[in-house]
């Protein structure tokens, strides 16, 4: 009999005890879920405690959707850079990024700027089809192969500024602004036609490279930053190139004296630092 009563005193302290500590574990008000759903929270809550512990120190959890099996490879990049919608930031990445990221497949801007990319494969952006923009300057590129940018015929923008580029690649047709300034650009890296199907080109800088010969021009062309010995036509004295407003030659082996009849057909003369 003191057995019997002994037990039916231990048990309930022994309950309530251990509900007790469940409280303080689990910030639940007691008899907030029935049985089944208590179970589910367990459950639930054992899995995210091990997701929150997984997590680098500095990451957050956020209110962002956790990404299907179909996106998973986008994720390290996202981690890596900063990703909005439509829109990849990867500006100094640590530690060193030196080849293009795997992007999100509806990228339309990308910014890899100042990192250590130092050559563009025709795979970087193959499937990327709805890229508009590119921004790759400030990187250590050399080497950009044949078609990197073949099926990207949406892209308007890119920008190759501040790398050791020798030579151009084949260009996408509705570009309207191409900087490729402070390069190693030689005369036979870029090809006389390199820019004559570019017929929406409006801003083409090629500043402080080793030009020493003009490639074609297109007409589309506002805002030129180039040295090169002439901008009109040879065989046409009565050529005036209207449409172009701006012209600078600097830092690049130009002896303009020794063509004084280059800039006849222009409405502004080239300014800039030459000799």
């Amino acid at each position: 009999m003191k057995a019997l009563l002994f037990t039916c005193v231990l048990v309930p302290w022994l309950v309530a005890a251990a509900a007790r500590r469940f409280d303080q574990d689990s910030q639940l008000i007691l008899g907030s879920l029935p049985g089944t759903e208590l179970d589910g929270y367990f459950s639930d809550n054992l899995k995210s405690r091990r997701a929150r512990r997984a997590l680098p120190p500095a990451d957050e959890p956020d209110d962002t959707t956790v990404p299907d099996e179909a996106n998973a490879l986008d994720l390290p990049t996202c981690l890596l850079c900063v990703c909005l919608t439509g829109s990849v930031y990867c500006e100094e990445v640590s530690p060193d990024m030196t080849t293009v990221p795997t992007l999100p497949k509806e990228t339309a801007y990308l910014y890899a700027r100042f990192n250590k990319i130092k050559k563009i494969s025709t795979k970087d952006f193959a499937d990327i089809v709805t890229l508009k923009r590119i921004d790759l300057t400030g990187n250590l590129i050399s080497e950009i192969e044949d078609g990197a940018f073949s099926k990207l015929t949406l892209l308007e923008e890119l920008s190759l500024a501040e790398n050791r580029l020798v030579k151009l690649p084949m260009l996408p047709p509705k570009l309207t602004s191409f900087n490729a300034n402070n390069n190693l650009l030689k005369t036979r890296g870029v090809k006389a036609n390199a820019f004559k199907k570019l017929t929406k080109l409006v801003n083409l800088f090629l500043a402080n490279n080793q030009l020493e010969a003009v490639p074609h021009i297109p007409e589309s062309v506002r805002i030129l930053h180039l040295q090169v010995y002439t901008f009109c036509r040879s065989n046409d004295t009565y050529y005036l190139r209207m449409s172009l407003s701006e012209v600078r030659m600097d830092s690049n082996p130009v002896i303009l004296s020794k063509h004084p009849d280059s800039f006849t057909c222009m409405k502004v003369l080239p300014v800039g630092r030459y000799r």
